[in-house]
């Protein structure tokens, strides 16, 4: 018989505490993404000990997930930066990423903390739906070749463009986004398509990959500058589309200024 997977339910999500818990998550990194791109312990340490944190969940004793993130503060106000979130592959797409963002909401709301933020790549638009449909994060940053160009597969020798995801942990849009509840763009959308199997052409076509990805960062960076944000994506058969709105008219949503 096939061995079954643990129920959801049972996994336990909570704050990791101690040394052992943080090597867990350095093997973790190891086996999603490879020995190039790994933090050692000593990061967990400090984000643990300086406002941060560091989450598991938990399948028994074994980490299955994590989330960390580091403390920051701009123009006076604290925020948090999500690192890194990984989740081990026998357990995707089972809703285990959503419960470490949703238990990091609700640590970061009781510190009275109500940004969090993290960086993806807008050519990874299962990320990007993640992130922005199911979350209700928005972008209007675009840090290009964030990283550097790195031998890492993962990248598939691109340039490390980089949205800033922002998620405004107690506004209206987020709050009715979590509750299946999202509300209607409030003005005008535009549109920036990108080809919906992106993955597929990354890694069988570094060439035509980077073509798209120079493309789309033009495209990305001139509707930033005329004042939209990235709220959503949508796929329509061979294409996915972000979808773009005045920062002004973001449903539940008051960005502040962009400080420099």
């Amino acid at each position: 018989m096939p061995e079954q997977k643990t129920a959801l339910a049972e996994l336990e999500v909570r704050m990791c505490s101690d040394f052992a818990e943080y090597q867990q998550c350095v093997r973790m990194q190891e086996i999603v993404w490879g020995r190039d791109l790994v933090v050692g312990t000593s990061m967990f340490v400090v984000a643990h000990h300086t406002g941060g944190q560091v989450i598991g969940a938990f399948d028994g004793k074994t980490i299955v997930g994590f989330t960390m993130a580091m403390a920051g503060v701009r123009q006076g106000k604290p925020f948090l930066h999500s690192h890194m979130t990984a989740v081990l592959e026998e357990y995707r797409d089972r809703g285990v990423g959503r419960r470490l963002k949703l238990f990091q909401r609700q640590e970061a709301l009781k510190r009275g903390i109500d940004l969090v933020e993290w960086t993806f790549d807008p050519l990874e638009l299962k990320n990007a739906y993640f992130n922005l449909v199911r979350l209700g994060a928005v972008a209007r940053r675009l840090i290009p070749n964030c990283y550097g160009v790195t031998d890492s597969p993962l990248h598939a020798g691109l340039p490390t463009d980089r949205f800033v995801a922002e998620w405004w942990l107690d506004s209206e849009r987020v709050k009715n986004i979590l509750a299946d509840n999202p509300l209607p763009p409030a003005g005008p959308v535009a549109r920036i398509s990108l080809p919906s199997n992106l993955g597929e052409i990354k890694s069988t076509d570094r060439e035509a990959g980077a073509r798209i990805q120079s493309k789309a960062r033009e495209q990305f960076q001139k509707y930033f500058r005329s004042g939209c944000v990235a709220t959503s994506v949508e796929t329509q058969g061979d294409t996915t589309d972000y979808i773009l709105e005045p920062i002004a008219a973001v449903a539940g949503l008051k960005l502040p200024e962009i400080a420099d």
